[in-house]
């Protein structure tokens, strides 16, 4: 489960790390489907009025995800069928 967890994590790590490079990439204000998006995969952009640094976010975001992951695999655990031999 462990695993799974860092998994979790390395994935939100990832999200944010797309993110920044597609906002760095375009020069324009993003379309609102953009930052819908933006605010779903990446919670911590709410707080995108405040300076925040890549660190931090990146931070914030993997214990996100982390969070959700754990919540994700315990009750993948606790639904998961017993296998009859």
């Amino acid at each position: 489960m462990k695993l799974r967890i860092a998994i979790w994590m390395g994935v939100g790590a990832l999200v944010v790390v797309l993110w920044t490079l597609y906002f760095s990439a375009t020069s324009q204000t993003p379309p609102g489907i953009v930052w819908a998006l933006a605010y779903l995969t990446c919670p911590i952009t709410l707080a995108r009025h405040h300076a925040l640094s890549f660190y931090f976010v990146l931070l914030v975001n993997a214990a996100t995800y982390a969070l959700v992951g754990t919540f994700v695999e315990t009750m993948r655990q606790h639904y998961k069928r017993p296998r009859l031999i």
